[in-house]
């Protein structure tokens, strides 16, 4: 079907009853369809624009697979898996569960497709697939990989060659996708304590809640170095708060005292100081302003 070719000869047609539908003096035609008005006429050339552009949307090219089995679109898509061709076997299971939704394999395509889609790092198209699965399949005995999957979707700790170089990490990013994780990892923590996924999924929500923590110092750092003090405090204290585990609880101890210091808060001040002692008894920052902190990796939740 020749797409161009067709849809250039359209064109000149819904042309020319637009122009009658405004009144155009030009020299008409006689007309084809004496008997359908020129709106109705445009209605059916604009639909059969439509459906032509359908026919042609792949270019003409057929999809070889619209002739597979279920067993051999399967049996495509784990080939394509294996060869860690993933973007290719993200869209194989997803025909398989479109094509054969009651099928065998239609439940095991939908995780697969989840999986092979976050190996292509294509993300929307990963949570679409797994969110579909754990909506669908709440008594399945793959729901909690399910959920852990979708933790791995929206932990997103692939910073890229240019996170790497200036030495970014997960709290320098927008927080919202590590909270999502979060949840994530919590249900397979909390529902699916046995599953073989819990320690890895505890694992990374003790890395996501000191992110979330030195994200939230590096807000009250920002204010400091402004000079709004008020505004560090209140920020310093919600990392106390919030997480009072967390190493990040150093800093925030110590921007609250500096900041209780610029206030002119004398007591609060001295208080801060003795519960930062209480705390970091062998920590210098109180005379030095810095703090020492040791490199680690999500998996590295012991260095605290």
């Amino acid at each position: 079907m020749p797409r161009l070719k067709s849809l250039l000869v359209l064109s000149d047609v819904v042309s020319d009853a637009i122009l009658r539908l405004a009144g155009n003096a030009a020299p008409q035609k006689k007309s084809t369809f004496p008997n359908i008005s020129p709106l109705a006429l445009l209605l059916v050339l604009l639909t059969a624009t439509l459906l032509l552009s359908a026919c042609a949307g792949s270019d003409g090219q057929k999809d070889d697979t619209d002739i597979w089995s279920e067993a051999k679109l399967y049996s495509e898509a784990t080939d394509k898996l294996k060869d860690s061709d993933f973007a290719k076997c993200g869209k194989y299971f997803e025909k398989l569960e479109a094509r054969f939704p009651f099928g065998p394999y239609s439940q095991q395509a939908q995780i697969n497709a989840a999986y092979c889609y976050w190996k292509a790092q294509e993300e929307a198209q990963a949570l679409v697939a797994v969110d579909r699965f754990i909506k669908l399949h709440q008594g399945s005995p793959n729901l909690d990989y399910g959920y852990y999957l979708r933790g791995l979707i929206t932990f997103n700790d692939d910073l890229g060659w240019l996170g790497k170089l200036t030495g970014q990490d997960l709290s320098e990013r927008d927080p919202q996708a590590a909270k999502d994780a979060f949840e994530s990892f919590k249900v397979v923590a909390e529902r699916f304590p046995n599953s073989k996924y819990a320690p890895d999924a505890l694992d990374r929500m003790r890395y996501i809640v000191n992110s979330l923590a030195e994200a939230d110092v590096i807000v009250a750092r920002y204010y400091f170095q402004r000079g709004a003090y008020l505004a560090s405090a209140n920020r310093s204290q919600l990392v106390i708060r919030d997480y009072d585990r967390a190493p990040a609880v150093e800093e925030a101890l110590y921007i609250l005292y500096k900041s209780y210091q610029k206030l002119g808060m004398t007591d609060l001040s001295k208080d801060t100081a003795r519960v930062f002692k209480l705390n970091f008894p062998e920590s210098a920052m109180l005379e030095t302003g810095e703090r020492v902190k040791k490199e680690r990796k999500w998996w590295q939740f012991w260095n605290k």
